[in-house]
């Protein structure tokens, strides 16, 4: 059944670009889920009060869009000061301003029409209630890692922080929405363990990034929710 069918539905929840394609132009909010890395960095990062700018390339072209924005750009895990490491940012100053390159997260913001929100586990009931109040169609959108070939990998920690998010959502779900929302609800009360040993966490762990999966695996931790607006998170209310 083609993603376009969700459209039966106010609930809606899809893989991808493709899904975002298919579904964003029939929705009121869209939420991007990027557990494990892009949506727990911006939320970090926007509630210490800074300002992330995704971008979808980490090459000469973000150095270039940094100068412009003024703006500090963050590099891979590792990369200093400020990288795709959800840890880094713990330090993370009001005013900052930073461009967050990712192939996941930070391009689906940028492809996707208004408004649009970050959201992850930190965030999941804040950010319904925000997206509640933007509208009664909403697409909640894992945004997955990649293959090497470059195809999309739906990954367990996206369908979970897409779950959290639909557990607090109201309305008529379609059964992508159901089924991610019962996903969470039988391992919400093991979600530190389940993000540890899944593929993408047990890839983080092996490279000493522990820290990283705790803090993604924190649940409803946050009140913060970012809103891409002008071409940037910040902390702020959806609005058309």
């Amino acid at each position: 059944m083609a993603a376009s069918a969700q459209s039966d539905w106010d609930i809606q929840c899809e893989w991808g670009g493709q899904g975002l394609a298919a579904l964003a132009p029939l929705s009121d909010v869209v939420i991007i889920v990027d557990v494990l890395s892009f949506s727990t960095c911006v939320e970090i990062a926007v509630s210490r009060g800074g300002l992330v700018f995704p971008f979808a390339w980490n090459d000469a072209r973000a150095e270039a869009f940094a100068r412009d924005m003024g703006a500090v750009l963050a590099g891979p895990r590792g990369g200093a000061p400020f990288s795709l490491s959800p840890s880094s940012l713990l330090g993370v100053s009001p005013g900052t301003r930073l461009v967050l390159p990712s192939p996941n997260g930070a391009t689906l913001s940028l492809e996707a029409p208004g408004p649009v929100l970050a959201g992850c586990l930190r965030n999941a009931a804040a950010v319904a209630r925000t997206a509640g109040a933007a509208g009664k169609r909403v697409l909640v959108l894992p945004a997955g890692e990649r293959w090497p070939d470059g195809s999309l990998r739906p990954c367990l920690e996206d369908w979970l922080g897409a779950g959290a998010i639909l557990d607090a959502l109201s309305g008529p779900c379609s059964p992508e929405a159901e089924t991610a929302r019962a996903a969470f609800r039988a391992l919400r009360a093991d979600l530190p363990r389940v993000l540890h040993t899944c593929t993408s966490g047990r890839e983080l762990v092996e490279r000493a990034y522990t820290q990283d999966v705790d803090l993604a695996a924190a649940l409803n931790v946050s009140d913060t929710v970012p809103v891409l607006r002008e071409g940037a998170y910040h902390s702020g209310s959806a609005r058309r």
